[in-house]
């Protein structure tokens, strides 16, 4: 069922009030009172799965996730990291599981959903932020390199929303967000493996949720600009100057920068949106 939120404890009506003496004047009934207001960002109640939620950007959206009340499972390929970093969310006063997993395998996926469902009741949101960068440029690509990228940035995405969804649907409040990058709109030399996949996302956005809009699933994504995560630290520091000149703001994003963006996206707060893609990217791209 679709969740429709009301910011008052009251039903209230649009139109022009008037007096008893037939002079018109101001509705002055409160359209957002302070219950409402508390409740726009609240997640209590609510289960979320990131993936790639050990570090970076992923791990930035699990703190602001269980900060906001909900219980995250963690997800990443190495079981040490995926557990510490479920320690750390714990250590912030949040319920949290560390889940290993292959998200260009969709039986690990499976695996994810189910181990998430056993230790939480269920699934609300979903957070496809795992990637992988892998960059050829052309006439030195590989079929391995573009089955690799395409498994993790595209297909692990669309199956693990395919195996929560009957849980998703569940959900009074269901949401899924998928990060995808400024590539997909911008000049991407080297990098089209990576930027196409994410082109490629942002289409399956749209596409999810105008399918599951009738089910209450919202779905929509994030555009991150230039941040300052490993995968960053990974460009010569030349590219990366490059980067950070080309947005207005001079500079690469914190992960945490992405956490506003995120929590609009999957609380009640964003509860008339869907199938948008938010560009969060300090002023680079133009639309």
């Amino acid at each position: 069922m679709t969740e429709r939120f009301s910011l008052t404890a009251r039903h209230w009506s649009r139109g022009t009030a008037f007096s008893t003496t037939g002079q018109r004047r101001s509705d002055l009934l409160t359209r957002v009172d302070r219950t409402g207001f508390d409740q726009l960002f609240d997640m209590s109640d609510r289960t979320v799965i990131v993936t790639g939620g050990t570090r970076g950007i992923g791990l930035a959206l699990a703190e602001g996730f269980v900060l906001a009340g909900a219980r995250v499972a963690v997800a990443s390929r190495k079981a040490d990291a995926c557990e510490a970093a479920a320690a750390h969310l714990r250590g912030l006063g949040g319920e949290a599981l560390g889940v290993p997993t292959h998200v260009g395998d969709p039986d690990s996926l499976a695996a994810l959903v189910s181990a998430t469902v056993a230790e939480f009741g269920g699934i609300d949101v979903v957070v496809n932020n795992a990637a992988n960068a892998l960059a050829q440029p052309l006439g030195q690509m590989t079929p391995d390199a573009w089955t690799k990228s395409y498994s993790v940035n595209l297909q692990g995405p669309v199956f693990l929303v395919q195996h929560a969804l009957p849980h998703l649907v569940q959900s009074p409040s269901a949401a899924v967000l998928n990060m995808v990058s400024v590539g997909a709109f911008n000049f991407a030399p080297a990098l089209s493996i990576y930027a196409s996949a994410k082109a490629a996302l942002m289409s399956v956005t749209r596409s999810m949720a105008a399918e599951l809009a009738s089910s209450g699933i919202r779905v929509n994504a994030i555009a991150p600009g230039p941040v300052d995560t490993d995968m960053m630290r990974n460009n010569p520091q030349q590219v990366i100057d490059a980067m950070a000149a080309g947005t207005l703001m001079k500079r690469l994003a914190e992960p945490d920068e992405m956490v506003g963006a995120a929590l609009l996206l999957c609380s009640r707060a964003g509860s008339y949106m869907t199938g948008q893609v938010v560009i969060v990217d300090g002023g680079g791209t133009p639309r």
